[in-house]
């Protein structure tokens, strides 16, 4: 364990941080020239209208979400754009996020690529011999109040065209750095590589020195498969169209290679090459080569549209360049949008189709259960030639979450999570009220690997065993004896046996103290089980959780 306090880390990288900028202040001698360029374009030098989306985006998860009473941990379910049966979800889903460093990661990149976007966009009009306050358009508080309700409109945009149930505002920062990219490619370079110091910055000051253990036991999905691509091309193709109209309209015209470049590097730089789908529960396919390609095709149709001429291209319909170029952008935003549509009309089908058996908790108008290798409930409003058996659906095992109400069917919780993890906390809610589901597996392996377990499932005033695995029988055998753990009622027993006869059953004993049974005696040291017969003694059985 390290004895260099926190403090004096910081105290480093203060040091360090402050030497590095003053080298290039007094390199630079600015004298005020970046405070100048910040007020050619923005009131007081200050993106008003960024810092308007980012204090939504905050009340949105400190209130609506409820990051008050844990900011680690808010309430996510009912905030994801689960259909369009589910208003409450696309209008929140683009604002809302599922937790604090999802929540920072999207507010760091939006200040840094949404102060660039309305750099790019001017509260004072670009146009020449036009003067601020000379009407509406030029109206520089105008201007602010447009660019935030654009802010808005995109993030609502996002929220109901991209594949559910997403959640999250980075669909919005794409679009910041879709717009920004086409006006001012070099500067959107230096921003992407700039998120990332901001990232490091931050990840430093809350963790100034981490000791890894290697080869600890985690899970988790690959981080490309916890990214909505789809959501995140939306954005980004919606600012470049939006960018694009304000270039024509400006009459400015960037150089086509900075803006290839900057949207190539961008793209990769954020995985949008990564294209996969799931194959199911946990089960991921990732085509990498498919994703690279069309990274490329991304940055020449962005160059495209930006920079391309006023030229004839076909002169029977009078079809210009520009406007078969800008046509392209719009129709690959159109095509991301619509084919989110079907996915967006979901429905829960049978709510308990294969969790008969499975033991409810219920909280509000949601039933949580614990279950294995069930068929998943949320399919197609119209159904899909020879895709919507019960056989071809993708299964689900874990702790399901279900509400009619809201058309919710969603595996919140792995088998795989519950097993690593051991306990998971779900929690449920709405406007104005949450409420906790606490999900934990104890499991205890016998010698020879073999595994058995129970899982507890409740709120805080109640929790029960809903589920219990069969029998594990370890593979050593003592004097012709042999020991299996079985979960019973909400606790676990000893069974010995000889040719499969049952000579003796007792509770897993507690610590330090001995029960028999079988011919055998049992003592329980920590989470371990030791048998012991005669002169003869095996650790039998290691409980986790």
């Amino acid at each position: 364990m390290s004895t260099v306090p926190d403090v004096a880390w910081y105290a480093v990288m203060v040091v360090g941080i402050g030497a590095s900028v003053g080298v290039v202040y007094l390199l630079s001698r600015p004298r005020g020239r970046w405070g100048r360029l910040a007020r050619k374009r923005l009131v007081l030098g200050v993106p008003w209208g960024t810092l308007i989306a980012v204090g939504t985006v905050i009340a949105v998860y400190l209130f609506l979400q409820d990051g008050l009473t844990d900011p680690r941990d808010p309430v996510v379910i009912p905030f994801r754009a689960w259909s369009y049966t589910y208003p409450l979800g696309f209008l929140a889903s683009g604002f809302a996020h599922s937790s604090l460093g999802h929540i920072t990661g999207n507010l760091l990149s939006a200040l840094v690529f949404g102060s660039l976007a309305e750099y790019a966009w001017s509260h004072y009009p670009e146009k020449r011999g036009s003067q601020a306050f000379s009407s509406l358009g030029s109206n520089p508080f105008a201007r602010i109040v447009g660019f935030a309700v654009g802010v808005f409109a995109v993030s609502i945009f996002t929220g109901m065209f991209a594949l559910g149930p997403v959640i999250g505002f980075s669909g919005t920062v794409f679009a910041f750095v879709g717009f920004a990219l086409v006006r001012f490619p070099l500067a959107t370079i230096v921003a992407t590589l700039f998120t990332s110091v901001v990232r490091l910055l931050y990840n430093t000051v809350r963790n100034p020195e981490i000791a890894v253990v290697v080869g600890e036991t985690t899970v988790g999905r690959p981080w490309w498969a916890g990214t909505a691509l789809q959501g995140h091309a939306i954005g980004l193709f919606a600012g470049v169209v939006l960018g694009v109209v304000l270039l024509y309209r400006r009459d400015v015209r960037p150089s086509p290679e900075h803006i290839w470049l900057a949207a190539l590097i961008f793209a990769v730089d954020r995985g949008m090459w990564a294209v996969y789908l799931i194959e199911g529960s946990g089960e991921y396919r990732l085509f990498r080569a498919l994703g690279v390609a069309l990274v490329f095709v991304l940055a020449a149709v962005v160059a495209g549209s930006a920079v391309a001429s006023a030229r004839t291209l076909i002169h029977r319909i009078d079809l210009s360049r520009r406007e078969a170029a800008f046509g392209v952008a719009v129709s690959i935003l159109l095509a991301l949008s619509l084919v989110a549509v079907p996915f967006n009309l979901f429905v829960v089908d049978d709510p308990t189709a294969g969790l008969e058996d499975a033991q409810p908790t219920d909280v509000g108008d949601y039933t949580v259960f614990y279950a294995t290798d069930v068929p998943n409930q949320f399919v197609p409003a119209v159904p899909m030639p020879g895709g919507n058996t019960t056989d071809d659906r993708v299964r689900a095992s874990g702790v399901i979450v279900v509400s009619e109400q809201r058309n919710i069917w969603w595996e919140e919780v792995s088998t795989t999570e519950l097993r690593v993890n051991r306990q998971e906390t779900i929690r449920l809610g709405g406007v104005g009220w949450s409420e906790t589901v606490h999900a934990s597996r104890t499991t205890w392996t016998v010698a020879g690997g073999n595994t058995t377990y129970n899982v507890q499932l409740g709120t805080d005033e109640e929790i029960s065993v809903v589920h219990r695995a069969e029998p594990a029988r370890a593979d050593a055998m003592i004097d012709g004896r042999n020991v299996t753990i079985a979960p019973v009622d909400d606790r676990f027993e000893i069974r010995v046996t000889r040719d499969n006869e049952t000579l003796g059953v007792t509770p897993i004993p507690e610590e330090d103290v001995r029960l028999a049974a079988g011919g055998i005696v049992f003592e329980r040291d920590g989470s371990v089980v030791v048998a012991t017969r005669d002169e003869t003694e095996i650790r039998i059985a290691s409980r986790s959780g």
